[in-house]
């Protein structure tokens, strides 16, 4: 075998005191350099350019099947570009100095325009930024660059390359001159320089192992934040934290008792496991359970709703798949030519309506469960029902009539969607006037779109229909059940309650429901939780919950905003009552806060935070003087201040 050798090293400087940490995404991208708590970011990925050049393969969020792991201070991410398999392993010491090792080995003989470790420089930086190429053979003009492809450039021989702009720099370099290629992006302008891992061809069998050094810098803003509150409109209500008890996992009990035990929830969503339910279409099942002979599963399925509804927790119930006999083709649960899922079998659509209502009926009249929603998850993906716009409005409209003639009071969910950028897929039932009768509630999942101009599309719609606004699953990695620990670290609990903060703000949705409050995403750790066999135990995550499900229910959405991006607020309140709540993340260094506008009744906040030190923390209450208050808010924490 042919070894190279690669180690790159992380060194963070110091311009204040505090601290600094390279951050790494679990499919094996270094994101940036968190300095104390504000994070220079740039990004670094791995890429496999095929021998075409057009092809191209980089490492990014739910493109591969990447596993990570942590073990104390080392992060390690296994993943792979075709036959290209990448190891890589950040170690990290006393947040100062990182080590990344990159190791390529080859599966298969492969012909290659290149592979590449990539550092990109985002195009904020770049006003009178100076960049140069360290011990090169030819000098590169920055302002010379363009966005040719890769196959079209040549390299340069260089050691690294030093970026320098008046709040950053960075500076990557190896041991020795290597091949490297310097380009912008074409879509955004951002600066790429391309670090050669190999050209041309590679055996199977090759490794290949390199070594780098990166030092990076920047400034660290601690100016004071002003957070402007108006309550003179009030919103829709949001009634309180949700979630998930879709049963999947032996460990799912223990995650459920402590959830159910500790956090106010408002609303719950079951699954229906339809397919076990009646798996033969001359079947009736409601002689399977006269005779006892139920799945053990639909028997779970039903006493985890009745559990929920004696709780006074209003019931969700969503079918994730269907039985044979009521799709078209056989079962898909991977996609096939990109494409997920089977469309219901319109042939048989009455069978199919009396199947579902069947359920819902059995589990009203022996197990006491009013089902408030019924939907079809993610039916605009295919997981794993599919529906175009028009057949979603078709069913909205024929289940909900014929639920109807039964007496059944449960609606439908609009939408119920894959994530937020699918909001085209509800509007054919929107606009079907038959169709809004049968419609309770919208429903999205947040695992993507998180822009504002994308989650406002869904608060709209609801508006337009005056109906609430569900998250009918929130968090923010759909891929993270790949590599669980990740659920541990602070940089996923930091942007889950971000989103959720924003989403309270942007889309003044009903409630979230946390996906899970199961084994699944488990907010817990141990018990034998993804092979966690230490004491059961809350993460940071679920100590986020704790703090939201504080917030009393049925406040009001009202306007609020920050004048720092680094803040994302939400505010809560009933100005009839004078109850308040104010939810705040603070996605960077500590800093002075003034909260404005607060109306004359809020004169007294309890503040809550929760970041790696603290598990919704009361931190003593806060005095508001003029409509205003003061207070500083911790490093990369999440605050909440409910009025007394």
């Amino acid at each position: 075998m042919k070894y190279l050798y690669l180690i790159m090293i992380a060194m963070v400087g110091f311009v204040e005191q505090g601290f600094s940490q390279a951050e790494l995404a679990p499919w094996g991208n270094v994101t940036g350099v968190r300095k104390q708590g504000q994070l220079l970011d740039f990004e670094t990925s791995l890429q496999y350019i095929k021998s075409d050049g057009i092809q191209i393969l980089t490492t990014e969020r739910e493109r591969q099947r990447p596993v990570y792991s942590r073990n104390g201070n080392r992060q390690t991410v296994n993943t792979n570009l075709d036959s290209l398999y990448f190891e890589e392993t950040l170690t990290e010491s006393g947040g100062e100095k990182a080590e990344l090792s990159i190791k390529l080995n080859a599966h298969s003989d492969t012909t290659l325009i290149g592979a590449y470790f990539i550092v990109r420089i985002p195009k904020k930086y770049h006003n009178e930024a100076q960049f140069g190429l360290t011990d090169a053979d030819q000098p590169l003009n920055i302002n010379n660059l363009t966005t040719a492809p890769v196959k079209e450039r040549s390299a340069s021989w260089a050691k690294g390359f030093e970026f320098k702009s008046a709040n950053f720099k960075i500076k990557v370099s190896g041991k020795e001159q290597d091949s490297i290629l310097v380009r912008k992006d074409e879509n955004n302008g951002d600066l790429l320089v391309y670090f050669t891992i190999r050209t041309k061809a590679i055996k199977r069998g090759e490794v290949i192992q390199k070594t780098y050094k990166l030092e990076a810098d920047g400034e660290v803003d601690k100016s004071a934040v002003v957070v402007t509150l108006n309550s003179s409109r009030q919103g829709r209500a949001f009634e309180g934290l949700g979630g998930n008890f879709r049963l999947q996992n032996p460990t799912d009990p223990q995650v459920i008792d402590y959830s159910l035990a500790n956090l106010r929830l408002a609303w719950g969503r079951v699954e229906l496991p339809w397919r076990l339910w009646q798996p033969e279409k001359d079947g009736n099942p409601l002689d399977a359970a006269r005779e006892n002979r139920l799945p053990a599963k639909i028997i779970q399925s039903m006493e985890m709703a009745q559990r929920l509804s004696k709780m006074g927790i209003p019931v969700i119930l969503s079918a994730w798949s269907a039985p044979d006999w009521a799709i078209v083709g056989t079962q898909n649960l991977n996609p096939v030519n990109g494409v997920w899922g089977n469309p219901l079998n319109n042939d048989v659509i009455t069978d199919i309506y009396r199947s579902l209502s069947r359920y819902i009926t059995y589990l009203k009249d022996n197990y006491g469960v009013e089902v408030k929603m019924f939907s079809f998850n993610e039916s605009d993906l295919g997981i794993n029902i599919r529906m175009t716009a028009q057949e979603h409005a078709d069913f909205i409209k024929g289940f909900g009539s014929y639920m109807n003639t039964k007496g059944l009071k449960t609606k439908l969910l609009l939408g119920d969607n894959s994530d937020a950028t699918t909001s085209a897929f509800i509007t054919t039932a929107m606009n079907d006037a038959a169709a809004r009768p049968y419609i309770g509630a919208i429903s999205f999942h947040s695992w993507r779109g998180w822009d504002t101009e994308t989650l406002k599309k869904w608060a709209d719609a609801a508006t337009q229909l005056n109906v609430p606004l569900l998250v009918g699953e929130g968090s923010i990695d759909a891929a993270a059940w790949q590599y669980p620990v990740i659920f541990q670290e602070p940089t996923y609990a930091i942007e889950e309650i971000n989103l959720y903060t924003r989403m309270l703000a942007i889309c003044q949705p009903a409630s979230i429901l946390q996906w899970q409050l199961t084994a699944d995403y488990s907010p817990l750790a141990g018990g034998g939780i993804f092979g966690d066999n230490g004491p059961l135990r809350p993460t940071q995550r679920f100590w986020n919950l704790k703090q939201l499900s504080l917030t009393p229910p049925n406040l009001y959405a009202m306007l609020v905003s920050s004048n720092k991006t680094e803040i994302s607020c939400a505010a809560l309140g009933d100005n009839s009552k004078g109850i308040y709540t104010i939810h705040l993340v603070n996605n960077g260094a500590d800093r002075q806060m003034t909260l404005k506008g607060l109306p004359a009744k809020a004169q007294k906040f309890k503040v809550y935070v929760t970041n790696t030190e603290n598990n919704a923390k009361e931190s003593g209450s806060k005095k508001a003087s003029n409509g205003q208050l003061q207070f500083k808010l911790p490093v990369r924490s999440y605050i909440t201040l409910i009025s007394e």
